[in-house]
């Protein structure tokens, strides 16, 4: 059953899928249908899950799910990945790689390689308190309060701490 993201609980459980680039209004409107079809026939085990689906930021797809209702099965698990690699090729985007991570950078989403991350805190390309999209939050709780969150606040944070002295 499709439920807006503001119905779910905050102990509701999420999965973030970033897309490799900005989405444009036309693609994000051209799948809207599709999300809210996923959601509303999205079961577990013959059970109709409560759950919502939306992009947020233009590039980051978020699915949610109240598993006081009924919980995640792998299978349904299963069914959301193939949902999203359905929408890939709709898309023409990838949102299952997982080599960027996700700053708002003067009200835009800026992508950097995971390998440049020591580089651009290094050079001061990033602050600690840079806004991070830690994708790797599993509550709809957190999105709402903390997503995107300073850097230094997040598992990026050791990444801001000095180097021990030798």
């Amino acid at each position: 059953m499709f439920v807006p993201f503001k119905e779910l609980p905050p102990s509701a459980r999420i999965w973030i899928y970033q897309a490799d680039r900005p989405l444009t209004e036309a693609e994000l409107a051209a799948v809207e249908p599709a999300l809210a079809q996923f959601a509303a026939e999205w079961t577990s085990h013959g059970r109709t899950l409560r759950a919502s689906a939306a992009f947020r930021h233009g590039q980051f797809l978020v699915l949610g799910l109240d598993e006081a209702v009924a919980g995640a099965s792998g299978c349904s698990i299963d069914a959301s990945v193939r949902f999203v690699h359905g929408l890939e090729k709709q898309l023409g985007a990838n949102l299952l790689e997982k080599s960027h991570l996700a700053f708002l950078v003067d009200g835009q989403v800026q992508l950097l390689d995971r390998r440049a991350l020591r580089e651009a805190v290094a050079t001061g390309k990033l602050q600690p308190e840079t806004p991070y999209f830690d994708n790797t939050i599993a509550q709809h709780g957190k999105l709402a309060a903390a997503w995107p969150a300073p850097a230094a606040e997040t598992w990026l944070a050791k990444y801001f701490q000095p180097s021990p002295q030798r």
